[in-house]
C-alpha cells in the first residue's frame, strides 16, 4: 500500500517486508517495530481523528502498540471505558475479538468497535463453540438436571455464550469477582455449568469456596460425561484453558524457586491447580499489578502471566526484581497480532472516512448477553 510517507505497510495477508518483523528469538526479545516511520504516522492519524476516536489497550499488548492506548487494563474495565465514551465514534480495540464484541455490546448503537486485525481471536474462547454449548444442554437435560445447573461464563467467550448464560438464568464473571459469581449461581441453584476455562472454574471452587477436587467435572464437548457423572457433580467446568497460562508447570515454580532464593511467585488463576497450589499469591490481572506496586523495594518475583504485561511491569517498577515465571517464550500469540502496521491501517483508513474491521453483534445476542453481564454487574 503506497502512502504519503513512501513506507511500506504490511497487512497480514497483503505481502511481506523482508526487513522487518523477523519472528520471536529465544530468550523472550520481541523484535522492534516494524519501521519508525509508522509511530509518527500512528500519531498523526490519531491526532487527526481526536475526540472521535478512543483507543483501547489490553495489558497484553506489545508496547509498540499499547503507547497509542487512551486506556490501558483487562477486558471488562475496557470494554466498561468505551461505554463511558459516547462521544467517541470510533472505538478501536486493541485486544481479541470476544474483547471487540463486548464493548460493542455495551457501547452505544453510534459508535462503531474496530478490531485492528480480525484474525485476533483467543484459543480459550473458541474452545466453547455456540453449537457444542447448546449440545451440553440437551444432554444435561436428558439427565434430567438441567433445571438446577446455572451457568456462568468468564468474561473471555464469545457473545453467543454470554447471551446462552443471558438466557438460561445465568451470568458472566471476570477473574476478580468469579467466588462472588459462583456463590451467586448456588443460590439460585444446586450446580454451575462454568465456561469456557477450567482452571479459573476449578481454582476458584475449591481455593475460595471450600469445594472438593471430587466435586468438580470436567466436561469434554468430544467425549461427554455419563448422566451419573453429571448428577454426581457440583460443578461442572468446561474443557477449556488459556494457551499461554496453560503452559506454566509445577516444575516451573520449582525451578524458579532454585534459580532465585527468596522469590515471591506470584500467578494467574487462569494457571493449572497444581501451579496455583504451589504459588504464593493468586490474582487477576489488575491484582497482580498491585501486587507488584505495593511490594517493598528490593523484593524478589516471577510472574506467571503473559509476557508483554511481565516485561513492561519489570520496567514499571525497577526498585523490584520481576521475573517470568517459566524459561521459554510465553506471549500471546493472537494478542500479538495486533501489531504496529495492523493499527497504522486502521486508523489511517478511518481518517480517511473508511471503517474496516468492525464488529458487531447482533440485536438478540446484545440482549441476552447484556442480560448476563447485568447480572453480574449487580453482584454485590
Amino acid at each position: 500500500m503506497a502512502t504519503q510517507t513512501g513506507l511500506p505497510l504490511f497487512v497480514l495477508g497483503q505481502d511481506t517486508d523482508p526487513h522487518s518483523e523477523k519472528g520471536v528469538d529465544c530468550p523472550g526479545e520481541l523484535p522492534a517495530a516494524s519501521d519508525p516511520g509508522l509511530v509518527e504516522r500512528a500519531r498523526k492519524a490519531k491526532e487527526a481523528l481526536g475526540d472521535r476516536l478512543f483507543v483501547l489497550g489490553h495489558h497484553y499488548q506489545r508496547d509498540e502498540v499499547i503507547q497509542f492506548a487512551d486506556v490501558t487494563g483487562d477486558s471488562f474495565k475496557l470494554a466498561q471505558q468505551a461505554a463511558a465514551r459516547p462521544e467517541a465514534e470510533y472505538i478501536v480495540f486493541c485486544g481479541v475479538h470476544f474483547m471487540a464484541e463486548s464493548a460493542d455490546i455495551l457501547t452505544g448503537d453510534a459508535q462503531k468497535v474496530i478490531l485492528p486485525d480480525l484474525a485476533a481471536g483467543c484459543s480459550m474462547a473458541d474452545m466453547a463453540t455456540f453449537d457444542q454449548v447448546e449440545e451440553a444442554w440437551e444432554i444435561l437435560e436428558d439427565a434430567g438436571i438441567a433445571d438446577t445447573v446455572v451457568p456462568v461464563t468468564y468474561m473471555n467467550s464469545s457473545a453467543d455464550i454470554k447471551a446462552f448464560c443471558g438466557r438460561h438464568g445465568g451470568t458472566v464473571c471476570t477473574s476478580s469477582n468469579a467466588k462472588r459469581a459462583l456463590e451467586w449461581a448456588f443460590e439460585q441453584g444446586e450446580k454451575v455449568l462454568f465456561l469456557p476455562d477450567q482452571h479459573l472454574g476449578r481454582n476458584t471452587a475449591v481455593l475460595e469456596m471450600g469445594l472438593s477436587l471430587e466435586d468438580c467435572l470436567v466436561y469434554n464437548p468430544h467425549r461427554p460425561p455419563s448422566a451419573e457423572e453429571l448428577r454426581r457433580a457440583k460443578i461442572i467446568l468446561w474443557k477449556g484453558h488459556c494457551s499461554v497460562h496453560g503452559r506454566f508447570t509445577a516444575d516451573s515454580v520449582d525451578d524458579v524457586r532454585r534459580r532465585i532464593p527468596g522469590v515471591n511467585v506470584l500467578v494467574h488463576p487462569e494457571c493449572k491447580h497444581e501451579v496455583v497450589l504451589k504459588a504464593d499469591h493468586v490474582g487477576s490481572t489488575e491484582y497482580i499489578i498491585k501486587k507488584l506496586a505495593e511490594a517493598p523495594a528490593g523484593s524478589k518475583w516471577a510472574v506467571g502471566t503473559e509476557l508483554n504485561l511481565v516485561k513492561r511491569l519489570g520496567q514499571m517498577f525497577p526498585d523490584k526484581s520481576v521475573s517470568f515465571l517459566d524459561k521459554t517464550v510465553c506471549y500471546c500469540s493472537t494478542m500479538n497480532r495486533i501489531d504496529l502496521p495492523h493499527l497504522v491501517w486502521a486508523l489511517e483508513s478511518l481518517v480517511i472516512g473508511e471503517v474496516v474491521n468492525q464488529i458487531t453483534v447482533d440485536a438478540d445476542t446484545t440482549h441476552w448477553a447484556k442480560v448476563a453481564l447485568d447480572r453480574m454487574l449487580a453482584l454485590p
